[in-house]
């Protein structure tokens, strides 16, 4: 891919939106971790210092592609829990759908468990104030639609709602960091399996975890 000269407000935006599907395309490829700035600018078509204009850094690239995927998955978790919370449930079962939904939901998107793990340690770095600003923003309003959407299924957890939305995607970003096990540690397992006793997949570590704080925020009988 090939660019002229950028010269009007619309051919900024179709090299800026260019720019963001290139680094979406390769964090199908590999985690966030290996996406740099010098395979993006390669891939893209344009010079390190042209994709500098759009983008102060490679992680102002990431952060931007978090807030986007994060808002096309919170618009299918809205279906999702529409479809599999049973409304006349009791409250128990009800928080036990919820956990069931989020943690299939987020694992089936391990790219944004992955930008969840590095954000941060790692996204939040190498940008301006303005940046951050404008990342965490967004970021604050996700999470109010994001309590508002389980608020509305399972309305007993109250205030305790927003805290348990941020501790499911702060533990969807940790877990991610463990799976899949990288080779060395699955030839440890093959040679001992006792050692992978407690190895779990990110669906099941994610479910157990989301149960776990289900239970310190919903209240009591």
């Amino acid at each position: 891919m090939t660019f002229q000269r950028a010269r009007s407000e619309e051919q900024r935006e179709i090299r800026r939106r260019a720019i963001l599907d290139t680094a979406a395309a390769m964090l199908g490829e590999m985690p966030v971790a290996e996406v740099s700035l010098n395979e993006l600018s390669r891939r893209v078509g344009l010079a390190k210092s042209n994709v500098l204009r759009y983008f102060e850094s490679r992680e102002a690239v990431l952060l931007e592609l978090l807030d986007v995927f994060l808002e096309s998955w919170l618009a299918e978790l809205d279906r999702e829990l529409a479809a599999g919370i049973e409304a006349t449930a009791t409250p128990e079962a009800r928080a036990g759908q919820l956990a069931d939904i989020l943690s299939r939901s987020l694992s089936d998107r391990t790219v944004l468990c992955d930008l969840f793990g590095a954000q941060g340690g790692v996204l939040e770095h190498n940008v301006s104030v303005e940046v951050v600003k404008r990342h965490k923003r967004s970021s604050l309003a996700k999470l109010a639609t994001m309590t508002d959407l389980v608020r509305r299924h399972v309305p007993e957890l109250g205030d305790g709602a927003q805290l348990f939305c941020l501790m499911s995607l702060v533990s969807a970003g940790a877990l991610s960091a463990y799976v899949p096990p990288p080779p060395s540690l699955l030839a440890a397992y093959a040679q001992e399996p006792a050692l992978g006793e407690l190895q779990l997949d990110l669906h099941d570590a994610l479910r157990i975890s989301l149960r776990s704080s289900l239970l310190g925020v919903l209240p009591r009988a």
